[in-house]
């Protein structure tokens, strides 16, 4: 089964994506990691990224299936921010249908916009490993500087609220589309990790169930 998790910046989607990868062995794809390995490569790409804007739906989905085809990947994946507007479901909704594959199971954690900031203000990201850290939710364990860690252009306050405005204009269309063909499983993303992660996990085993 393929899972697609959704939710707004900083709704912990990443987090909870691991945990169920852990429980369940699936393969992760995290949209965010994926690009941000592109735009090493890629000066206007990561010129874009910085900017808080979202790469064209056909563009994204055009990286992104390649990418799967290239590494044989088309079972037994859980997706992280992509697709992530109603443009790029329409054109990976094309290939999965060339692939004879499909969405099992939609999730969608849902987090208020002040807390969305709140946390994102806090991530900082080791420049030596690329780890990213959260001062409020995901503290860097004792041995790592945190006067090291540095705050991604995309983490900023202006950034945020594009990000933000962006979510509302792209991606709750996308939503609305998919649950008129499939269920949204909504979840609230603002309780502890471990109570998220149960529901969501509930919720991957009744499906498996059926």
């Amino acid at each position: 089964m393929n899972i697609l998790l959704i939710g707004p910046q900083g709704s912990g989607k990443g987090t909870q994506a691991r945990l169920l990868c852990d429980r369940f062995h699936f393969s992760y794809f995290e949209a965010g990691a994926f690009l941000r390995k592109m735009a090493e490569k890629n000066e206007d790409l990561r010129t874009y990224l910085a900017g808080g804007n979202l790469v064209p739906g056909q563009e994204m989905s055009s990286y992104v299936t390649t990418y799967l085809d290239e590494n044989g990947l088309y079972d037994n994946i859980l997706f992280d921010g992509f697709p992530r507007t109603l443009e790029q479901y329409e054109a990976f909704k094309g290939w999965m249908e060339n692939k004879k594959v499909n969405l099992s199971l939609v999730m969608l954690l849902t987090i208020s916009e002040t807390e969305t900031v709140r946390r994102l203000s806090a991530r900082r990201q080791d420049p030596a490993t690329g780890k990213i850290y959260n001062l409020i939710t995901d503290k860097p364990p004792a041995g790592v500087d945190v006067s090291a860690l540095i705050q991604r252009e995309d983490d900023k306050p202006e950034a945020i609220k594009k990000r933000l405005s962006l979510y509302k204009e792209q991606t709750e269309p996308m939503i609305a589309e998919l649950k008129k063909v499939t269920e949204v499983i909504e979840v609230n993303g603002e309780r502890p990790i471990d109570a998220i992660f149960q529901d969501l996990a509930r919720t991957v085993e009744e499906r498996m169930s059926r």
